[in-house]
């Protein structure tokens, strides 16, 4: 599988993003399909495709996305009403760019479970 994705062409600006935040780890862009009012997506700079992909070596990095998500709600006002950070792995669990990546919604009220037909085992 090959490491080139669009989160690739987003991070050397070879195809356009609402970047929100960047620094040299993380880059934080606004998703083209928003789920709630606010919904960015937060995503390593080095390329790793799936949860699956994650070891101890990069454990740091994917724990600075969380500290990424918690800095944006504070600066964005939703640290204090709640927000939500999603992070997909293979189809079923529905990831499309594989190239691992924070989903990060604010601005509404979540319900829990987040998906309105029943939970099919």
């Amino acid at each position: 599988m090959s490491t080139e994705t669009i989160f690739t062409k987003i991070i050397n600006r070879e195809i356009p993003a609402d970047i929100i935040y960047e620094d040299e780890q993380a880059l934080a862009f606004t998703d083209i399909n928003p789920q709630a009012p606010f919904h960015v997506l937060i995503i390593p700079k080095s390329p790793i495709a799936t949860i699956n992909d994650v070891t101890t070596e990069n454990a740091a990095l994917v724990g600075h996305l969380y500290v990424v998500a918690a800095k944006l709600a504070k600066e964005h006002g939703f640290a204090e009403d709640g927000y939500r950070v999603v992070m997909n792995c293979n189809g079923h669990g529905g990831q499309t760019v594989y190239h691992i990546h924070l989903h990060m919604l604010a601005g509404k009220a979540m319900g829990w479970p987040p998906y309105q037909d029943k939970l099919k085992v």
